[in-house]
């Protein structure tokens, strides 16, 4: 089993239970917790590093102080978003060296970096929204699973303001959550949501009390990781997501067939032997050790 590396993060503070439920907090609360370089390079470390540990089950992100992330810190110098002016890509030749000099880190969004990290995750995320989100400190929070949120939170695509567009692949997020029209009126508006609105809008799962709010997401997230088979999970985002925006119904017919094959032979057994038993099951497949079953 592998196991959660020690390491020392600027911007973020990681902790993980007995359960295997980590808490992934953004510790730069004198900026309201301000997305900057460090911390983007940081939150991509943990979600393809730390978060694949087979001893962490499931995350639950949330802020430090009063904010849970103000977005991106403007106060930098030269490109605040860390992008290297000088190169003038067409969309052809990004496209076919995106992850390689000097495009991977002078033109590549790194709020996308990081949503792209969260969402290959093989686990559950969950998002405890406990203050203002704006910007990144929103769309970060599309690649995650499930989001809660404090009557205090505050929510904002406010790109219109700044003279940019929506980033982190928020536009491909976005409108699976809530709706192209919706997610366009938010937008365009810029304006800042109350829970209330981003809960009516289908964004947030529920909205708390601020005291209430992280015991409730990770008493959530154990509800997830509790007698569940890790591998199984795993395959069930994969394919919810991926069969989600397949173009016919065959393509899930196909990797669910795949997926129902290589886990009846496994934690299937484990499982069908419990509820038999009438005991908890005692499952012994990773995350890890998903099958593939997709093409490459």
């Amino acid at each position: 089993m592998t196991q959660t590396p020690e390491r020392t993060y600027e911007t973020l503070d990681w902790q993980v239970d007995a359960d295997g439920v980590a808490t992934l907090t953004l510790t730069r609360p004198d900026a309201l917790n301000a997305f900057d370089l460090t911390m983007a390079r940081e939150l991509e470390q943990v979600f393809r590093t730390d978060a694949r540990a087979d001893d962490v089950r499931a995350v639950v992100v949330t802020g430090s102080g009063r904010a849970f992330c103000a977005g991106m810190d403007l106060s930098a110098e030269g490109n605040v978003f860390g992008l290297d002016e000088s190169v003038r890509p067409t969309p052809e030749e990004f496209r076919a060296a995106y992850d390689e000099p000097p495009y991977d880190e002078g033109v590549r969004d790194t709020g996308g970096k990081v949503t792209l990290a969260i969402h290959a995750l093989p686990k559950p995320v969950i998002a405890a929204i406990n203050g203002p989100a704006v910007g990144i400190g929103a769309t970060m929070t599309l690649a995650m699973d499930l989001r809660l949120a404090s009557t205090k939170a505050r929510i904002g695509f406010v790109f219109g303001r700044l003279g940019i567009v929506p980033e982190a692949c928020s536009t491909w997020f976005l409108p699976r959550l809530v709706g192209p029209q919706r997610a366009l009126e938010w937008i365009y508006s810029a304006e800042i949501l109350t829970a209330e609105q981003a809960l009516e809008g289908g964004l947030l799962r529920s909205v708390h009390e601020p005291d209430d709010l992280l015991p409730t997401a990770l008493e959530l997230a154990r509800s997830f990781v509790k007698d569940r088979s890790p591998m199984a999970l795993a395959l069930a985002k994969q394919m919810v997501y991926r069969n989600g925006a397949a173009a016919h119904p065959l393509e899930a017919h196909l990797s669910d067939s795949l997926a129902m094959y290589w886990t009846s032979m496994g934690d299937g057994k484990e499982g069908v032997a419990a509820f038999l038993d009438k005991r908890a099951p005692e499952f012994t497949r990773k995350a890890s050790q998903a099958p593939r079953i997709y093409p490459t």
